[in-house]
């Protein structure tokens, strides 16, 4: 079988090296040697000034939004993985949506002012597939309406707008850290601020809130990386370019190759492609289910990034109609990418969806 993706394995010597270490010291989680050595390293090769490591992705969103105290209506996008809502929700927010621009998958910035209400208290954009959003006019309309921005970054790792890291803008970025992202803890994200009082407070809150043995200073949650995630971070860190070029090389096989056949999405200008994804958007959602069933038929697994359009979750009862955001999920599939994948699997998928061309 091909699938979408395969997490990333280092050399199991070096992995077991870090483990060694581990019990060695005995230390297993709280903010031990290897966290912190990992949290240095990904601030140096990321350019960014706080990182904070954390369990999971979703747990750096919603820990972002008590570091931010938000209370209310959050604008966010509707093309997206359903954690982006999800998280939202569950720390009893109220997620509206502002549709998204057709050809960057990201949310449109003409689009949000319409949904600003007095209950508005922040933006939550996605860079998708890793594009950069437009920072620039989203935080414009963030300081216009004075509202937060938290970055939901969790495709974004090793992106850059204008020669820089895209998790340098907003009030927070997160990333997910998951075992199928380009970089991986198994299970992991992280938390990013320039603004070293609220960096101070998130590393608080990951922790219960606690400042010693008998002291808690605030209301917090259990939300940190063990040693163990921290130990496989280090190891893919040490392969991360290896790993960023196979990728690339099999993103560029399938733009070459299929650019003439589907709709590629659009970058953003000031931005650099990560290849964390390889999305294709089909004509129309009958071709993409012809096309997926064929996949399917010959051992390979593509998947519907993102589908469906959380603005029809029926968890949350909404009323929004987001025009856009279901016409591309209706349409786009993710093709298989990954270290390793062999250009013989690479041709084989081409085929399969050039000969749906031949009819």
């Amino acid at each position: 079988m091909i699938p979408v993706t395969k997490a990333y394995l280092p050399n199991k010597e070096k992995y077991q090296l870090y483990v060694e270490r581990i019990f060695e010291s005995g230390w297993l989680t709280n903010n031990g040697s290897l966290l912190q050595e990992l949290e240095r390293r990904l601030a140096e090769y990321l350019g960014v000034k706080n990182i904070i490591l954390v369990a999971n992705g979703s747990f750096a969103l919603q820990v972002a939004y008590k570091a931010l105290e938000l209370d209310g209506e959050v604008i966010t996008t509707p093309f997206s993985f359903a954690a982006t809502t999800s998280t939202l929700a569950w720390e009893g927010l109220t997620p509206v949506f502002a549709d998204i621009d057709p050809n960057s998958f990201n949310i449109d910035p003409t689009q949000i002012e319409r949904w600003i209400t007095a209950k508005t208290c922040a933006i939550v954009p996605v860079h998708v597939f890793g594009n950069p959003c437009d920072v620039e006019k989203i935080q414009s309309i963030a300081d216009k309406h004075n509202l937060k921005v938290i970055y939901d970054a969790a495709h974004a790792f090793g992106s850059e707008y204008k020669g820089q890291s895209v998790l340098n803008f907003g009030d927070i970025s997160t990333l997910s850290f998951h075992a199928t992202k380009l970089f991986h803890t198994i299970e992991g994200g992280a938390v990013i601020t320039n603004d070293d009082e609220l960096a101070k407070k998130i590393r608080l809150m990951i922790n219960f809130g606690i400042t010693g043995p008998t002291t808690v200073e605030s209301l917090g949650t259990n939300a940190k990386m063990n040693e163990f995630q921290a130990a496989m971070g280090l190891c893919v860190l040490d392969e991360i370019e290896t790993i960023r070029r196979q990728r690339e090389e099999i993103w560029q096989a399938y733009k070459k190759s299929l650019n003439h056949l589907v709709q590629i999405q659009q970058w953003n200008e000031y931005g650099e492609n990560n290849a964390a994804y390889a999305p294709v958007l089909f004509s129309n959602e009958e071709q993409l289910l012809i096309i997926e069933a064929k996949l399917k038929e010959s051992g390979i697994v593509p998947r519907r990034y993102f589908y469906p359009s959380l603005d029809t979750l029926s968890y949350l009862n909404g009323e929004q109609f987001c025009k856009q955001s279901r016409d591309i999920a209706s349409r786009v599939l993710c093709l298989p990418i990954y270290p390793n994948l062999d250009f013989k699997s690479i041709e084989k998928i081409l085929s399969i969806i050039k000969s749906d061309e031949k009819k």
